[in-house]
């Protein structure tokens, strides 16, 4: 048992940015708020036979690494929001936690090791997310309104009146969207409001998308649109599914993100997935088709293309590029943006289960010289699965691709799926390096590759 009086030596970071010790018996434990070598005292909030978790409460030997959070809601404290673990790690030494976690969980999960490291891909520290869900709480014991995300380990609602990862302008409306729902009728019956950013010509383009459980009232309808006009932002309405979303007003910027360098406008609803980091995925979709380097005269499959962010860049390189997505209603609006920016002729999209592909499925797709997967946190595992068992069939006028470039947003899968695309398919892991797409988070992105032979 760990004694509150008890000096630990910091010997790592855990996936969840967690300090790891081990304390005068040996027994792990798990730190939050500590760092790399720096020796603290903790208080352990939760014990087990082979470890413990804890919180620190002092700390000796400072890291070099350690700096002043720049969010006041950042903390261990009770009450402190849950949306950033790292914020008292200097944003460099994030990114190289990141990195050095992608090339562990390739290793001890696939035995696999890249044969190059790609340097990291970061960007912006602050005023980076362009999605987010807040949650929403009519809290008569604390005032009134509360608008946010959730409280470190806990379901409530964090008191928040800032947030420095949003963009400026809609950190600012944090305030007064307190003050909006607080005086509507339906205010008990309001449990979130998601964030889109796009971009315009003239700046950006905000749109708040309400979920209300009840029809809103005239009255409440009238007040959504007084805060639209006195904050230049859009209201979608949202009263079942993600399906059910409908602008509460038509008019005004539509909702978009750009990829400047390849000529790309890609609309999309507020519902829609879109990376939450702009700037990095212009620098991800860059590189993921640099790495990839199709020619003009192949073809090339973007499994899981969603709205086609990697699918219409690639076609301004490939002579073809087949788009797969689980969902028709998704496949029509790539075909939709593909149409948008002149790229129908030199593309296509399917509509396939992707958690459930076999090899004769996967055969009827066709050969391409060339693959970008890039799949939810469950992986591809089906996918990279169908491939090696096709291989070994081997059937006449088909060729595995000799390229693979995997954009994972889970080390963890993207192991497993890489060990089975290096012992059973024979590829090789040529490359692969950390994106780091959410500063002050724990969450990993990565880019690897994999090569025939």
């Amino acid at each position: 048992m760990t004694a509150e009086d008890e000096w630990l030596r910091v010997e790592s970071l855990d996936l969840d940015a967690q300090g790891v010790a081990h304390d005068a018996q040996g027994k792990v434990v798990f730190i939050e708020g500590a760092l790399p070598g720096e020796c603290v005292q903790v208080h352990v909030t939760r014990r087990k036979a082979q470890w413990e978790q804890a919180v620190v409460t002092a700390v000796r030997d400072e890291s070099a690494q350690r700096v002043r959070p720049a969010c006041a809601h950042f903390g261990l404290h009770a009450g402190a929001c849950g949306g950033c673990k790292m914020q008292h790690l200097h944003p460099s030494a994030q990114v190289a936690v990141k990195q050095r976690v992608l090339e562990d969980q390739l290793w001890h999960l696939g035995r696999v090791r890249p044969g190059r490291v790609l340097r990291p891909i970061e960007g912006p520290a602050w005023g980076y997310r362009y999605r987010a869900r807040l949650s929403v709480r009519h809290v008569p014991k604390k005032g009134g309104v509360l608008v946010g995300f959730h409280e470190r380990k806990s379901s409530y609602v964090a008191d928040m009146t800032q947030c420095p990862v949003l963009p400026p302008a809609v950190g600012a409306l944090l305030v007064p969207l307190r003050a909006l729902v607080a005086s509507m009728d339906a205010r008990d019956r309001l449990p979130q409001i998601e964030l889109a950013v796009g971009e315009a010509p003239g700046g950006t383009v905000v749109a708040l998308v309400l979920r209300h459980l009840e029809p809103l009232s005239a009255s409440d309808l009238a007040r959504l649109r007084d805060f639209a006009r006195a904050h230049g932002v859009q209201w979608w309405l949202q009263p079942k599914g993600p399906d059910s979303v409908r602008r509460l007003d038509e008019g005004g910027a539509e909702l978009a993100y750009t990829l400047p360098e390849f000529g790309l406008v890609m609309p999309f609803r507020p519902t829609d997935f879109t990376q939450v980091n702009h700037a990095i995925n212009r620098v991800l979709v860059h590189r993921a088709v640099r790495l990839l380097d199709a020619q003009p005269d192949e073809r090339v499959i973007d499994w899981f293309c969603g709205l086609g962010n990697f699918t219409l860049p690639l076609a301004r390189r490939a002579g073809e590029v087949l788009g797969v997505e689980g969902s028709e209603t998704l496949v029509q609006r790539a075909r939709d943006n593909a149409v948008r920016n002149g790229l129908a002729e030199r593309t296509r999209f399917e509509a396939r289960n992707l958690f459930e592909l076999d090899a004769d499925a996967l055969l009827a797709l066709g050969r391409a010289e060339r693959w970008l997967v890039d799949p939810p946190r469950e992986g591809a595992f089906a996918l990279a699965k169908a491939l090696v068992d096709l291989q070994q069939r081997a059937p006449a006028g088909w060729a595995p691709p000799r390229r693979i470039v995997y954009v994972s947003c889970n080390p963890a899968t993207l192991a497993r799926d890489a060990g089975l695309l290096v012992h059973q398919g024979g590829w090789r892991c040529s490359a692969a390096g950390a994106v780091n797409m959410f500063p002050h988070t724990a969450h990993v992105e990565s880019v690897a590759v994999f090569d025939r032979g």
